[in-house]
Order: structure tokens, then C-alpha cells, then sequence
């Protein structure tokens, strides 16, 4: 028997989960003199602190202390039959009930699945992007002139390898583990797994020697990778049969989440009770008892030891 999986649109011949396209990928431009430029209160963040691609843009606009410049909406964590819900928080730009309705209202023959994040802009009355990519790029380079602290996540000289580093963690690790746990058929699911730990092992090496991805100071690619490796144990592992390790079982990997949770600020953009219930309740093909377990144990305050690493 054939299932046809939590999101069936998304699901190949072979059983593979093949992710949507994002469908907005609008520009914030730091010139004033450009149509869509960056200002204050001007655009509107709408997030879920369960979803590791709106994680990522929480983040950097966290660390960029760009709070105040880009205010916030966080959604529900359960997503029901009619997508996200502003049941958690009321939407304060437009009275949306549902995040389907900023869709709509950018593109009103829009029909595929809604997702987060959404960058809104309130003076056209539209979607900039919904691509976390995008977002993550525009808040770090676009907004330079009014953030709060000038840290750069995407260093001229590592771009290169930024981009290539990002493209390998996205394949088998970020997006790895939706292939394994979308999976309709077993070779689509071991093959994704597979990738999976592959990856995890190289960056358990590579976290050897060096205190995060690219060397002293975390960039892009550390926060791209974080959001997943945070959720990973308390539910990937177990949710998304992602088990033959916890990241728990890597020394490297697990001292390296640590050290990424305790940066300033960081862990206030972790809920994992958000997290928890989304994936458990929401994945109801997956989940159909829908019970969320009380687990894991661990400890993300605990001492990490990756000051040692001067590279």
C-alpha cells in the first residue's frame, strides 16, 4: 500500500518528499532612492517559533537588534486544516485571522501550501518574500544602517564558501530531515537518512578543530545549521526516524549547539514547547494519536568547552 503522505503535492513517484518553491522572492533595498527600501516600521515579520526557516530569520534579527525597527508576529503552533492561525498572538497590521489571508491578499489565485516566515510590507499592502533565504540576507545586509549591532553573518571573503557550505547543509541536513520523515517509501526514507548522518559525521570532524563552521566567530551557516541540530533530539530523532544518532552522541556537534544556545539572546527565540506541539499535533499522518512526548532530557546551559578552540 502506498501512503500519500503529510503534504501529497509534495511527494514524488518515488515516495520523496520534494519541497515547494517559495513564491514571493521580493527585494528590501538599503538605497532610499529604490521603490522597496529599507526603513522603520515600514515591514512586518510574521513567524512561527516552531518552524526552524522562520527560526533563522528570528534569529538574525535578533542579533542584529533590529526588533524595534521590524516588529514581530508569532502564529500558532498548531496549523490546522486552514494553515496558521493568529490564535496565539492577534495580527496588529491587518486583523488576518489566518496567514492565508496575507497570501491572498498578495496574490489572489495563490494555491499552494502557506508557510512562514512572511515579510510584509504594510505601506503596499503585500508579501515582500516568503523565502527565509531572502530574509535572512536582506535583515543582514539591507538593513546594515539601522541595526543595532554591525556584526557581519556574511563575510566578503567566505561567501563563496558560505554559499557552498549552505547548499550542503540545506540538501541533507536542514531539508534532509523533512525528506526522511515525508518519505512515503523505504528507500526514499533511508536514502534521505542516510545523507543525513553523512553530513552530520563531516561536520562532527570538522567541529574538531575549529570553534564553529568557518573559525572564531559563528556567520550564517552556523544559525542555518543551529535551527535544526535544536530540534533534532526532541523530534527529528524520533518523529522523523532520524535515529541511528542523537546529537546528544556527538561530542563536537553537541558542545557546538550549546555554545550557539548560550550567545546573548538566543535561547529567548527557543520554544520548545512550540516546537513540540507543532510537529507532534500538525503531523497527524505521521503522528495520528497526536501524543506529545515529555522528553528529552538535556541540558543546553550546561558548560560546552568550545572556548579551547582558537580557530
Amino acid at each position: 500500500m502506498i501512503k500519500h503522505g503529510q503534504f501529497p503535492g509534495e511527494i514524488d513517484e518515488k515516495g520523496c518528499f520534494v519541497r515547494q518553491g517559495d513564491s514571493f522572492r521580493g527585494w528590501v533595498y538599503a538605497d532610499p532612492k529604490m521603490p522597496c527600501h529599507a526603513s522603520i516600521g515600514r515591514y512586518h515579520l510574521y513567524v512561527s517559533l516552531a518552524c526552524p526557516w522562520a527560526h533563522r530569520t528570528i534569529i538574525i534579527r535578533k542579533l542584529k537588534k533590529l526588533e524595534e525597527v521590524i516588529p514581530m508576529t508569532i502564529v500558532d503552533p498548531i496549523r490546522d486544516d486552514l494553515g496558521w492561525r493568529f490564535t496565539f498572538e492577534p495580527d496588529p497590521v491587518n486583523g488576518f485571522r489566518y496567514l492565508s489571508e496575507a497570501y491572498k491578499a498578495t496574490e489572489p489565485t495563490y494555491s499552494k501550501r502557506v508557510t512562514v516566515p512572511v515579510l510584509w510590507d504594510k505601506q503596499e499592502h503585500r508579501i515582500v518574500s516568503n523565502s527565509d533565504d531572502d530574509i535572512m540576507r536582506i535583515f543582514e545586509t539591507e538593513f546594515e544602517a539601522f541595526a543595532g549591532d554591525h556584526v557581519d553573518f556574511y563575510p566578503e571573503p567566505l561567501r563563496a564558501e558560505i554559499d557552498e557550505l549552505n547548499e550542503r547543509v540545506f540538501q541533507t541536513v536542514n531539508d534532509g530531515v523533512y525528506r526522511a520523515g515525508f518519505a512515503t517509501r523505504q528507500h526514499a526514507y533511508e536514502a534521505a537518512a542516510t545523507r543525513l548522518f553523512e553530513t552530520l559525521d563531516e561536520l562532527e570532524e570538522r567541529l574538531a578543530t575549529r570553534r564553529y563552521l568557518f573559525g572564531s566567530k559563528p556567520v550564517e551557516t552556523d544559525w542555518r545549521l543551529f535551527v535544526t541540530l535544536v530540534r533534532f533530539d526532541a523530534v527529528y530523532h524520533g518523529h522523523f526516524k532520524c535515529n541511528i544518532r542523537k546529537i546528544s552522541e556527538y561530542p563536537n556537534l553537541f558542545g557546538y549547539l550549546r555554545d550557539l544556545y548560550q550567545v546573548d539572546g538566543i535561547a529567548s527565540t527557543v520554544n520548545f514547547d512550540h516546537i513540540k506541539r507543532h510537529y507532534y499535533i500538525t503531523h497527524d499522518d505521521i503522528n495520528p494519536t497526536m501524543i506529545v512526548p515529555i522528553g528529552p532530557a538535556q541540558d543546553l546551559t550546561a558548560p560546552h568547552g568550545r572556548e579551547r578552540l582558537t580557530q
